[in-house]
């Protein structure tokens, strides 16, 4: 499944009041939305029609996240769906991460693109192929050790896989506490050695499948219900291990999947 189509799906199934996308490029994926929508990308060039309902800021994603009225045009509601699509690094990606979740819900469904590379040669930091995920892939270790409150899933999606993040918290402040120990341990030089699990897309989940599950309706009754972030959770897990109970494909698969299930650190 392509990522546009995958990412068209989630809109469908989460039915979000709010959308945030750091990435703009053409705009493919920013015609998407049907919602109030904040786009961001200092150098964008558009060659799709944009949603009514946008506002896009051509400037990076650090600078906007310093505006005093950031979010304004989501009149004081959460980021509910986010894309985050912007610079092929680490540690920016990492802080995008940081920012969004700042504005985010347990309910919220944040979409990280580019982190399961083809080939090694197109995570390099440094560009030498036209197709160029970056060091975006480390995230997948990053969250998987500071953060594993979070319920992560790898989508195996074309071209480079999508990361697809549940149970957002705001008040959680150990990516800013520890991130230059973080980007400190990430950043290495070119060529990237990068892990076998993630060029071979070992643990990741049909795109199909994931968007057919019954966690949706989870998400989207938990923006109305104001159920607290630890109930939230645990029902949002429920749905999971019932959706994918039978989930098809390797052992490495059902593993990886038990993994991000498990409750850890707030949830």
């Amino acid at each position: 499944m392509r990522y546009r189509r995958f990412l068209a799906g989630v809109h469908a199934a989460l039915a979000p009041p709010t959308y945030l996308e750091i990435g703009i490029n053409r705009g493919g994926t920013l015609a998407l939305s049907r919602t109030r929508t904040i786009a961001i990308d200092p150098d964008f060039h558009l060659e799709h029609p944009v949603p009514a309902d946008a506002v896009l800021f051509r400037e990076a994603s650090d600078d906007y996240f310093q505006r005093g009225d950031r979010l304004e045009s989501f009149e004081g509601r959460p980021i509910s769906l986010a894309f985050i699509d912007g610079m092929h690094w680490v540690e920016y990606a990492l802080r995008d991460f940081i920012n969004v979740e700042r504005h985010a819900d347990w309910s919220t469904v944040i979409v990280f693109d580019d982190v399961f590379p083809r080939k090694p040669a197109h995570a390099q930091r440094d560009r030498v192929t036209k197709a160029w995920t970056g060091d975006v892939y480390k995230l997948v270790d990053i969250l998987a050790r500071h953060r594993p409150d979070l319920i992560c899933l790898g989508i195996d999606t074309e071209p480079a896989g999508v990361l697809l993040v549940l149970g957002a918290d705001p008040a959680n402040r150990v990516l800013t506490e520890r991130y230059d120990e973080i980007v400190g341990d990430a950043m290495t030089p070119d060529p990237q050695e990068v892990p076998v699990d993630i060029l071979e897309r070992r643990g990741v989940l049909d795109g199909a499948e994931v968007l057919a599950g019954s966690f949706w309706t989870v998400l989207r009754d938990g923006r109305t219900a104001d159920a607290a972030r630890k109930e939230g959770l645990r029902r949002l897990r429920r749905a999971l291990r019932r959706d994918f109970a039978a989930v098809r494909g390797s052992r490495r698969a059902v593993r990886s999947l038990r993994r991000a299930l498990t409750p850890a650190g707030g949830g």
